[in-house]
């Protein structure tokens, strides 16, 4: 502990083998935070009291993950250990779809740490089995299957750049016809509204264009429904701080995530910034047809 005896920051960066953990580390890196890889979770204790001993140090990341083996079950037993003694680390949770994972996989030309003798794919789904407890609590989960390394950094850095006392949001407009993102924690259904792709010459622009903007926003309930979502939000917010969540995906979503879903999601992320919540907006499908 330090002298004031103030836990450190610490952060538990995990989640699917081939996900990203090594390009999200690297980028917490570049922000300053002592990055442990691959450290045997029995050896947490240890860790914080050394680094905060003997360094200036206040925000520590410890990636934790299959590859540990044996040691990774002891994960559950060291984040107990951390609870008695006050400190609750944050779990960033890197996820990708089996698609994505698969063809990491065969790029790189490694076997899967679980796949023993089979294919590529029982290893991950073994993995899935053994993640889905952790990845139900993680406080900030994202999905790196459309995400380039300078996307994910762009992510991390929203998350993690300055001290964690404020809620951070990603807005993330989508496409239904896609799917829905797996690591949004709410999802807003903006199909009510009227779909520009029907209007001949605004079918060919997106939500970037001021005409669709217009269109969109002009409807009837579309600036009721910012106003409510935001004032959810804004309620939520606060519960989520009580209860040491920092980090909110909300999904915004129409039919094919090129219209409405971008108008909105821009639109949203305006308001969150109103209240001070820092935001981050990303289209996911924009492009994609």
């Amino acid at each position: 502990m330090t002298e004031t005896g103030d836990p450190p920051e610490l952060l538990l960066v995990t989640g699917m083998s081939g996900a990203g953990k090594t390009a999200a580390t690297a980028s917490l890196d570049d922000l300053g935070w002592f990055v442990v890889d691959n450290l045997p979770p029995s050896l947490l204790m240890e860790l914080i009291e050394t680094v905060t001993e003997r360094t200036a140090q206040r925000r520590i990341a410890v990636v934790a993950d299959v590859r540990g083996g044996v040691f990774f079950g002891e994960l559950r037993g060291a984040l107990d250990e951390l609870a008695v003694r006050g400190m609750r680390p944050y779990v960033l949770f890197l996820e990708a779809g089996d698609e994505a994972l698969v063809r990491r996989f065969e790029s790189a030309r490694r076997p899967h740490p679980l796949q023993g003798e089979g294919r590529v794919l029982e290893g991950i789904r073994r993995e899935r089995e053994q993640l889905a407890e952790l990845r139900a609590g993680a406080d900030l989960v994202v999905d790196t299957s459309l995400l380039n390394v300078h996307e994910l950094a762009r992510r991390i850095r929203t998350a993690f750049e300055g001290e964690n006392t404020r809620l951070r949001a990603v807005v993330v407009s989508f496409g239904f016809k896609y799917g829905i993102p797996v690591d949004a924690d709410m999802v807003a259904d903006l199909r009510f509204l009227p779909n520009p792709h029907w209007i001949p010459e605004l079918r060919p622009q997106t939500g970037r264009d001021e005409a669709v903007r217009d269109y969109v926003l002009g409807q009837p309930g579309a600036v009721e429904f910012l106003d409510r979502y935001a004032g959810l939000l804004r309620m939520t917010s606060d519960g989520y701080l009580r209860e040491g969540k920092r980090f909110v995906t909300v999904g915004v979503g129409c039919t094919g995530g090129k219209h409405r879903s971008v108008v909105m999601s821009e639109a949203l992320a305006g308001r969150l910034r109103d209240q001070g919540i820092e935001t981050l907006v990303v289209h996911r499908d924009l492009g994609r047809e």
